[in-house]
């Protein structure tokens, strides 16, 4: 395998992105029937704020079995502040990241604009195309 080998031949490009006014019932929806863990949350400008992740609607979730209606915004349950792999990192130092944290994708950027996102499975699937 090459360690130079780059994230960005191996990341999701079609990247479902929310604002962070969408409704969290309707964010919810998508990520289940598009069978994603996670999207990124942008501005109009394309600038990410945050991510949105299956373990952050568990809050979500959790409110509206409390008060027996979704409510709220993406914003209000999104995680801040995302940790973002540069388009041009290699599968080893990207592996090195994933191994570190508890992330199961990351946002890839290119000059602090989203260009892809990378899971753990599209990771896993360079290694053994490139073992």
């Amino acid at each position: 395998m090459s360690t130079h080998q780059s994230i960005a031949d191996f990341m999701v490009r079609d990247v479902t992105t929310f604002s962070p006014t969408f409704e969290i019932n309707h964010a919810v929806a998508m990520l289940l029937d598009k069978g994603i863990s996670g999207a990124p949350v942008v501005e109009d400008t394309g600038n990410l704020l945050g991510m949105l992740t299956k373990k952050d609607c568990f809050r979500a979730a959790l409110n509206a079995n409390y008060y027996k209606q979704w409510g709220g915004t993406v914003a209000q349950y999104m995680s801040h502040d995302p940790v973002t792999l540069d388009v041009d990192l290699d599968v080893v130092s990207a592996a090195e990241h994933f191994l570190a944290s508890s992330y199961r994708l990351f946002p890839v950027v290119d000059d602090g604009q989203i260009v892809g996102i990378i899971s753990r499975s599209d990771l896993l699937k360079a290694f053994a195309q490139l073992g």
